[in-house]
């Protein structure tokens, strides 16, 4: 069974694995699981200690894909630069469409959660899991950034926060 030419996705390429982060393609192996041959992308994911293996066909599947186009970081900055959109429900129901949008991957749907749950230092505190999904949100946006725009991550870190406080 030949793949039809070895997709897009090539070794030494920054990627984006939703529910993980930001990762680069190190090598793509075929290994023989109860005698099916199947070919991976074998992704060290940049943040954590992990290595992922997706087999080339679930690839779409699990949302693995390239970075983001610069044309699409500067949607991010724009969005971030929106008023933050306040829903008056429960933080359950709350935290769970973060999370959504946060592991789906869409770099403009994170951005929407750092907006959202960003707050001043002269702003009302915020509860510690508010804190700990803005600090997911960011991190996982901040990654993305810094790859597409070739900085570090506390660059681009910075670089959202100065929006975030312009507003």
């Amino acid at each position: 069974m030949k793949t039809k030419k070895n997709s897009d996705l090539k070794i030494g390429e920054i990627v984006v694995y939703p529910k993980h982060g930001v990762g680069e393609i190190v090598k793509i192996e075929t290994m023989e699981i109860s005698n099916i041959k199947t070919n991976f992308y074998i992704v060290k994911m940049e943040q954590s200690k992990l290595t992922i293996r997706v087999p080339l066909d679930k690839k779409n599947e699990v949302g693995l894909r390239k970075i983001s186009s610069k044309k699409i970081i500067e949607e991010v900055y724009s969005t971030l630069k929106l008023k933050p959109k306040i829903r008056r429900i429960m933080w359950s129901r709350r935290a769970q469409e973060y999370e959504a949008k946060i592991f789906s991957g869409d770099p403009i749907k994170i951005s929407e959660v750092v907006r959202d749950l960003f707050r001043k230092s002269s702003q009302a505190e915020q509860s510690y899991s508010e804190r700990q999904m803005f600090q997911v949100a960011i991190e996982r946006l901040a990654r993305e950034v810094a790859a597409v725009e070739k900085t570090d991550y506390f660059q681009s870190t910075e670089k959202i926060e100065q929006i975030l406080n312009k507003k």
